[in-house]
């Protein structure tokens, strides 16, 4: 059985992530899935605002809205490069890893692990940080409809449903602003 591994920080999960997640699940055609969040061990900061479980709960919001499956890991930062893949593999295990990053593809496959690398025509478009940053537009805009409206552009909907049930989007302003809510 092989296993595609997708890994990111998904701080959100965005379109991007969407698309490398819908690109592994009709590669795997019923093999095993395995989302692999990075930098487990980080949250409630500024780059990092989300922790590991709400990351996991955002995608789990994700799978169940579309009817999949897939396992869910965290993976620390080592901040070592030439030992990441080795590191990571601890977490995800082998297979073969999907990604856009060409950074990514390379380290993976300079330590000879399968790489299934992905075309993504609007890259830049869902970069993190600009997610981030439309969010942080957004974190004193109580307007739910509104924040739909800006959102859906880049996030998926069972994402921005759960940024906005959870009141996950207000706390970027209070990092920016140096505001420590709880």
């Amino acid at each position: 059985m092989i296993n595609y591994i997708v890994l990111g920080r998904f701080q959100p999960l965005h379109k991007g992530h969407e698309y490398l997640l819908n690109h592994a699940f009709s590669l795997a055609n019923g093999e095993a899935i395995t989302i692999a969040i990075g930098s487990a061990q980080k949250g409630w900061e500024s780059t990092n605002p989300w922790t590991f479980e709400e990351r996991k709960s955002m995608i789990e919001s994700w799978l169940l809205a579309n009817d999949k499956v897939a396992q869910i890991v965290g993976i620390d930062d080592l901040n070592d490069p030439p030992n990441w893949v080795n590191h990571a593999s601890k977490f995800h295990g082998a297979g073969t890893l999907v990604t856009s990053d060409n950074t990514t593809k390379e380290l993976y496959q300079s330590s000879n692990f399968p790489v299934e690398f992905v075309e993504l025509s609007n890259r830049d478009d869902f970069e993190g940080w600009r997610v981030r940053q439309t969010l942080l537009m957004l974190s004193t805009v109580y307007e739910d409809d509104a924040v739909r409206s800006v959102m859906s552009a880049t996030i998926p909907s069972p994402i921005v449903e759960w940024l906005i049930n959870n009141d996950a989007i207000f706390r970027l302003s209070t990092m920016v602003s140096g505001v420590n809510v709880g």
